[in-house]
């Protein structure tokens, strides 16, 4: 639909400042005009940012931003520079800049030579058509302020502007405004989330077209809290969505979660068929094998050790897979190409399967509000012949990851299951404290000059592993004992031997870390005295202080255990003059203990328990929380006393 000369009229206000459009006064970007609460725990301050997301139709958009930023010192240096991406279905229209010194003059305008243009290829995409627009008026003396504007077009309207004045922790706003321009036939779907007091949307007719407008003035920066939630759970938020859409030839309507998932079903139809060979050669892979879940696991095998993992997006090749057969016959694939080519092959096996989009290795989306928020695809399994209800979620991308684990990756959220009937929100496996294990025991032996050597051996289920599985696969031995030993809490020690074990038969998947330690003046003699801390891998520090009152609540993320036995062998001549005492702390934050005991052989018994649960506590809490954290950290520090017995 065209625009109307008045609508433009209307952008170009805006645009503006609003002291501008009310006076025509040119806003003043010096320093010393902010206001003094807005600099309060503050690197950079968005002095105005103006968003306009214009729908010219079913298939097209035009966003267009303006920010200007005062960046106060290094720590906010970041915003002195943009970078503006863009793909073959998102053009940028022209990317502008200028520098203003600390008193708000202008010193300095981008020259088109200035502006960059790179590749975002992540290095492992087969194609990819991800670009990006660079501009850096960074500067080495703070303070100073920049300004940038820039306009996409996109023939992507999958995907609307989110607007979310307040990015960061430690980033204040002076003002902020966001407005979507759309045709009366083209309703726009918006949801409000945290909007200050009194901010509302501003909806307006012109004409056949509808206006929404937002705005928010002086937002003081949020401290970043410890344990607290990610600042899209406490900061102002707009989303936006289509009512319908179209990209590149293919209509959907976006109104609900069942009418997206039939639009990616329909999308992917018949790109499940594979050649007769390979039909064939499944077939024989599960023949006889009368368990479900048994013939899920072969051909989950088979799926590993025959495809690897490279990205492909390109145009709708972001949501529409390339052929089952294809996969077949090249051995890779991206996300949905193997979740695909994975559930073509169980279909092979008699197994009904399902592709389910998920936004992994981030927050779990925003349920209340259907809209494109995924990046991943994973395949779900439901067991069809089980003597009880189950399901298994299968990770297709990866050829080292254990049958049935999602991880911290892509579990304990939810996922857009995408059948005949269209989407359906489901749940991905939730890995509670009993999954997520760290299980340590520990020899430390002691010699008389003080100096130890220590053999740990560690079990890790669950989210705990996850990180180590990484290691096991991205990294070299040299690099994954360097990794391994910059996260032991030691300050003088050399590993002299370690070992990861993978065992990925089990329920959940464990690795297992072998660690031959030396630790030299581990407890040197003071006199006659050893003073040494039992407790030799496994401490959690208190919370770091806060500045003022706690706004945001105790977000606890991750559930887990951790088990800790260490037996320290005493130097011949010592014993123990004084243990620390045993702790028990139960809490709704979790529970913890400790306790040291002597053993016959002379030897000492120091076990450690810690179990945190996945929750979510008020802010008035928090006081309580330090508490069972600062307990915690008190008993992990305990000392033991031990005394020579020959003087």
């Amino acid at each position: 639909m065209r625009i109307t000369s008045s609508v433009f009229l209307l952008l170009g206000g805006l645009l503006a400042a609003p002291e501008a459009r009310a006076s025509g006064i040119k806003p003043d970007y010096s320093v010393d005009a902010l206001a003094a609460g807005l600099r309060v725990n503050a690197h950079a301050i968005i002095r105005d940012q103006d968003e306009v997301l214009t729908v010219k139709s079913v298939s097209r958009t035009v966003s267009t931003v303006r920010r200007v930023v005062t960046v106060l010192d290094e720590a906010g240096s970041e915003w002195g520079y943009i970078l503006v991406p863009y793909d073959q279905l998102n053009t940028v229209s022209y990317l502008r800049g200028t520098l203003y010194n600390a008193a708000g003059k202008s010193v300095r305008q981008l020259k088109s030579s200035d502006i960059k243009d790179f590749s975002l290829s992540d290095g492992f995409s087969l194609a990819n058509d991800n670009r990006g627009r660079v501009a850096d008026l960074r500067q080495p003396i703070y303070p100073y302020t920049v300004e940038f504007e820039y306009e996409i077009v996109s023939s992507n309207p999958l995907f609307y502007s989110n607007w979310q004045p307040q990015e960061q922790e430690e980033v204040a706003v002076e003002q902020s405004t966001f407005t979507v321009i759309t045709p009366d036939f083209l309703p726009l779907r918006y949801k409000e989330f945290h909007l200050p007091t009194g901010v509302s949307v501003a909806h307006t007719q012109e004409k056949a077209l509808d206006v929404y407008a937002w705005s928010v003035r002086n937002l003081t920066a949020l401290e970043e809290e410890p344990d607290g939630p990610p600042i899209s759970e406490v900061a102002p938020c707009v989303r936006t969505a289509p009512s319908e859409f179209e990209v590149q030839g293919y209509h959907g309507k976006l109104d609900s979660w069942q009418n997206l998932g039939r639009w990616s079903y329909e999308l992917n139809a018949g790109r499940d068929v594979l050649p007769e060979p390979v039909k064939a050669k499944i077939a024989a892979l599960v023949q006889g094998e009368a368990d479900e879940r048994v013939r899920i696991r072969k051909v989950y095998e088979y799926l590993q050790a025959n495809t690897r993992y490279i990205s492909i997006q390109l145009g709708i090749g972001g949501w529409q897979t390339i052929p089952a057969a294809t996969v077949s016959t090249n051995g890779y694939g991206d996300c949905k190409a193997l979740t695909n080519y994975c559930m073509a092959l169980l279909k092979a096996a008699d197994v009904t399967a399902y592709c389910a989009l998920v936004r992994a290795d981030k927050p779990d989306i925003q349920t209340a509000f259907p809209s494109s928020q995924f990046n991943h695809v994973v395949l779900c399994v439901p067991l069809q012949k089980s003597a009880r209800p189950d399901t298994v979620w299968l990770e297709c991308t990866s050829q080292s990851t254990a049958f049935g684990y999602m991880g911290s990756f892509t579990g304990n959220r939810h996922a857009l299951l995408l059948t005949p009937a269209g989407g359906k929100l489901v749940r991905t496996p939730q890995y509670g404290a009993a999954d997520n294990r760290r299980e340590r025991t520990t020899d430390v032996y002691i010699d008389p000059q003080g100096s130890a050597t220590a053999s740990v051996r560690t079990v890790r289920t669950g989210m705990e592993q996850d990180s180590y599985e990484q290691l096991m696969h991205n990294l070299n031995a040299t690099d994954q004992k360097k990794r391994i030993a910059d996260r032991l809490p030691l300050s003088s020690f050399s590993i002299t031997k370690f070992s990861l074990t993978a065992n990925r038969q089990a329920a959940l998947p464990a690795i297992v870390e072998k660690l031959e330690l030396s630790l030299p003046s581990y407890a040197p003699p003071s006199g006659k005295r050893v003073f040494l801390t039992p407790n030799l891998l496994s401490r959690l520090p208190a919370p770091r202080p806060m500045t003022g009152e706690r706004h945001t609540d105790i977000w606890l993320e991750n559930a887990f255990t951790h088990a800790d036995t260490v037996r320290i062998h005493m130097p011949a001549g010592f014993k123990p003059e004084s243990l620390p005492g045993p702790v028990q702390v139960k809490t709704d934050f979790g529970t913890y203990s400790t306790q040291l005991q002597a053993l016959p052989d002379g030897s000492l018994l120091y076990v450690r328990r810690l179990q945190m649960p996945a929750t979510r506590f008020s802010r008035t809490q928090y006081a309580a929380y330090q508490e069972f954290r600062r307990r915690i950290s008190v008993g992990d520090k305990a000392q033991l006393v031990l005394v020579k017995t020959d003087i």
